[in-house]
């Protein structure tokens, strides 16, 4: 299928926080409780549809350990939007969020549009929820993150879906929006932005978005 945009992603945070999960969930709809950590990068792609126009979405979940982190350095160039993903019910995946949003920003130029994301929403009480279940980081805390530092925020849950489709089309439409606005320049393929065949000059108008339907950590 034919796309107007092609927008590239990567998937940070700590091992175990449930990236591999969460793509897997936007990209096939399902939930592997057990899978294997993964070696280096991984790849997944799927089409969605934002104010009409088709978006392939070209997504790299990363390895969190601290000895695949060169390969994953070189990922962030070239990417037009990342999912910093920590573990809700894990501190220490909440207080190594500056030391990943400071690499993001480092090797990307700072231009990506980043989306911070609370995963394992469903241990913890629910998305939004303080109360009840094994939550060591508030969703106010995680809020408080994102404002300070100009990024979207949402808890997710990989394995109920929670909120997983908004996650990877809020950061889309924020994409989409950049385009709009002439913050991007589309003929810049480092900017992780590839304007395809079904691309065309009419994109202003009220926004709707859709589903399309296509890959590998603890969730």
């Amino acid at each position: 299928m034919s796309y107007a945009f092609l927008f590239k992603y990567i998937i940070i945070g700590d091992t175990g926080v449930g990236k591999s999960c969460l793509l897997l969930q936007f990209t096939d709809k399902r939930f592997q409780p057990v899978h294997d950590l993964t070696i280096g990068v991984e790849f997944g792609a799927r089409m969605i549809t934002i104010d009409s126009s088709p978006i392939k979405l070209q997504i790299w979940d990363t390895a969190g350990q601290e000895s695949f982190r060169s390969i994953t350095r070189s990922y962030y160039r070239g990417a037009a939007g990342a999912l910093l993903v920590y573990d809700i019910t894990r501190r220490d995946t909440f207080t190594h969020l500056g030391r990943w949003l400071e690499e993001a920003r480092q090797n990307s130029g700072g231009d990506m549009s980043i989306m911070l994301i609370g995963n394992k929403a469903d241990l913890g009480g629910g998305a939004g929820k303080n109360e009840g279940g094994r939550r060591m980081v508030t969703y106010e805390e995680g809020a408080a993150f994102a404002k300070e530092n100009g990024l979207i925020f949402l808890e997710t849950s990989a394995k109920t879906s929670e909120n997983v489709e908004e996650a990877f089309i809020k950061t889309a439409e924020k994409i989409y929006e950049n385009i709009l606005s002439g913050a991007y320049d589309v003929t810049n393929e480092n900017m992780g932005i590839k304007v395809g065949m079904a691309a065309n000059n009419n994109q202003q108008g009220g926004k709707g978005r859709s589903g399309g339907g296509g890959a590998g950590g603890c969730c």
